[in-house]
């Protein structure tokens, strides 16, 4: 069957017998090609998809999931489903309600271009790299791409489906000069592969390395940070826990109980905006079929909102946003979209330490309770001399460097989220009096 024929058998189904279902059905074809030794190597295409069904039966819920559309399979998937619901303690969960959402195409001709096209992207980011007599090495040079379909229906009415899918030029080098030698890598996303530009691609790789070699250890002390808009994305990644509605419910939100207060400077707005024209994560409508819209979050230092599913908003007393998240195979969560901290009038030049990149994220960081403890790369300027340090870390608690913010920059870049689907645009921040800890 195809998706839709096995939806429309799986939604017959569960109304003999008598239960309400949820289907979110999606399949992701990924292309990735790695250039070598100036000419196209390896080339991997693989596709996975599947059937995903949540059903509520007497305020019960239960998941289950099928990669075999057949009609044996999704009956045994429905029965697990079910089964799955009785072994649950009894609730008040409920599907909602919804109408037809549509069928939106949000690749159109994107990714349309041929298999020898994209290998030349490929190519030419790898040569591009090795033209510059610093590079050691180029340890990957990579062209890829996912493209996806979704489709969704619901007992209750939900009915709708769109495509969507982006290109990416991935880089990883390791350079050399006067016995420094240091290791990084590059990347670059958009929604049309005839936008990406090996060129672009490989001058950022090589500027944003290259710039680290010489560094010399920072010594310990507290020095004005600014925060390049790769680390602030990485950091507002990190705030997208505490604003998630399921982390509300679960009473772990360190901005429980402050919707309306201040939890910023003043110039800090921070959107999710699943609508965004052109956005990596743009969609029509979440995991639920709740259609998308724009959500402001914090409002010039001020917290305006939580991101919600139906199922967190009604536990925290609160209206889903339209940010349910969950794959075929999983659970009903919570998740950004395209997050966007509004830029601003820019980031004065100074004394103190330009934070390029954070190290150990997931270790040294803590989203709960927001304290940061990080190895990091920068540059430092002292006296109008700006030079390469490294070897240090930076500590600071995430919700109260937020609240010290004094300048927000107007060089804003988006990357993709490393926690999750979504991605984020952010430019500069700069923040005085932050703890450094070198030699």
């Amino acid at each position: 069957m195809t998706f839709e024929e096995a939806k429309r058998w799986l939604l017959a189904e569960a109304g003999r017998r008598g239960v309400d279902l949820e289907v979110l059905g999606s399949v992701e074809r990924r292309l990735q090609i790695n250039a070598q030794d100036g000419k196209a190597g390896e080339t991997t295409v693989a596709t996975r998809g599947g059937m995903g069904l949540r059903v509520v039966d007497g305020g019960r819920v239960g998941y289950a999931s099928t990669e075999d559309l057949s009609e044996g399979s999704l009956a045994w998937a429905l029965t697990e489903a079910i089964e799955n619901a009785a072994l649950q303690p009894a609730g008040a969960a409920a599907l909602p309600a919804g109408g037809a959402l549509g069928r939106h195409d949000l690749v159109d001709e994107g990714l349309s271009g041929t298999v020898a096209e994209k290998r030349d992207k490929a190519v030419s980011l790898e040569t591009e790299l090795k033209r510059d007599p610093r590079v050691q090495s180029v340890q990957y040079a990579l062209y890829g791409e996912s493209q996806g379909e979704t489709v969704i229906g619901s007992t209750r009415g939900v009915d709708g489906s769109y495509r969507s899918g982006r290109a990416s030029l991935v880089a990883g080098l390791v350079m050399r000069a006067d016995g420094s030698v240091k290791q990084g890598f590059e990347f670059a996303h958009a929604n049309d592969f005839h936008q990406l530009e090996p060129g672009r691609t490989a001058l950022r790789a090589l500027e944003g390395l290259g710039r680290h070699l010489g560094a010399r250890p920072l010594t310990t002390g507290r020095r004005r940070a600014v925060l390049e808009p790769r680390v602030v994305s990485t950091l507002l990644s990190l705030l997208a826990y505490s604003l998630s509605g399921k982390t509300l419910a679960e009473g772990k939100s360190a901005l429980a109980g402050k919707l309306g207060e201040r939890v910023a400077a003043a110039g800090f707005t921070l959107v999710d905006d699943p609508t965004l024209r052109g956005g990596l994560a743009s969609r029509p409508f979440d995991s639920e079929g709740t259609p998308s819209r724009r959500v402001v979050l914090v409002e010039d230092g001020v917290l305006r909102s939580f991101l919600h599913n139906t199922e967190t908003a009604a536990r925290t007393g609160q209206q889903t946003t339209g940010h349910a998240q969950r794959s075929y195979a999983g659970t009903l969560g919570v998740g950004i979209t395209n997050l966007v901290l509004s830029p601003g009038a820019g980031v004065t030049p100074g004394d103190g330490v330009l934070v390029t990149d954070l190290m150990g994220v997931h270790a040294g960081a803590n989203p709960i309770t927001g304290d940061v403890s990080l190895q990091a790369m920068g540059l430092e300027t002292v006296g109008g001399e700006t030079f390469p340090v490294d070897d240090f870390a930076v500590s600071f608690n995430l919700f109260e460097l937020l609240q010290r913010i004094d300048e927000v920059g107007d060089d804003p870049e988006t990357h993709a989220d490393p926690r999750g689907a979504g991605a984020v645009t952010a430019p500069s921040l700069a923040v005085p009096d932050v703890s450094f800890a070198g030699k």
